[in-house]
């Protein structure tokens, strides 16, 4: 799969929620309300810095997963995954807060065996039982090597769409881009037992750059 978002400044999705706050600006501006005016500049500025899409340098060390968002680590367990994996396999969750990088990216190279949409709830996404309940996009990965990776995009509680790129069978990259949440989020990642890890609960990661781990 191409990376169909390199040289985009901003993500396509975000196009029309910039243009309505600019033409607002605009035409408060037109009509001499000053107040509205200033607020809609602020608004248009967020929401184009919400939407951003900055490169990234994506480490190329074999056998590498990579942070499939930006934000803070939240969790690091191991447990049962029931849908896909069928196994145990260790969840790491990074939360996404509104002023974090949205757009999401493969975390490790590989074909696209599955991707699944889950309707559900808008529980904060920082819930540990957001896992489950929320509204939740699965893409299912299986390296060259044959090791599945799981990557879940979760909506939160002000997120309200998730958007994804890619198909069953598509040939990925680590770091490409594939997707985004509107909003506030969540991305799980599901890695084998074993998989050496370089974060901890607390770290900040960038999408596409910080090192999750290293399959093994």
């Amino acid at each position: 799969m191409a990376d169909r978002a390199v040289g985009v400044p901003f993500a396509k999705e975000g196009f029309p929620f910039i243009g309505i706050a600019a033409g607002v600006t605009l035409s408060a501006a037109w009509v001499g309300w000053t107040a509205l005016a200033a607020g809609a500049a602020l608004l248009t500025l967020f929401v184009a810095w919400f939407f951003r899409n900055p490169a990234r340098t994506v480490p190329q060390e074999p056998n590498l997963v990579v942070a499939p968002g930006d934000g803070k680590v939240i969790a690091i367990e191991e447990e049962f995954e029931p849908r896909f994996l069928k196994d145990r396999s260790i969840r790491l969750t990074i939360f996404l807060n509104v002023f974090d990088v949205h757009i999401n990216r493969v975390p490790c190279e590989g074909t696209v065996q599955d991707v699944q949409y889950q309707p559900g709830l808008f529980l904060v996404a920082s819930r540990p039982d957001a896992t489950i309940k929320n509204e939740q996009n699965a893409l299912m990965l299986t390296t060259p090597a044959g090791v599945n990776v799981l990557c879940v995009q979760v909506a939160g509680l002000i997120a309200r769409r998730i958007v994804c790129w890619v198909k069953a069978g598509d040939r990925v990259q680590r770091g490409e881009r594939y997707g985004l949440i509107r909003f506030g989020s969540r991305m799980d990642t599901f890695l084998p037992i074993g998989t050496a890890l370089r974060v901890a609960v607390g770290d900040r990661v960038k999408g596409g750059e910080t090192i999750l781990g290293e399959l093994r």
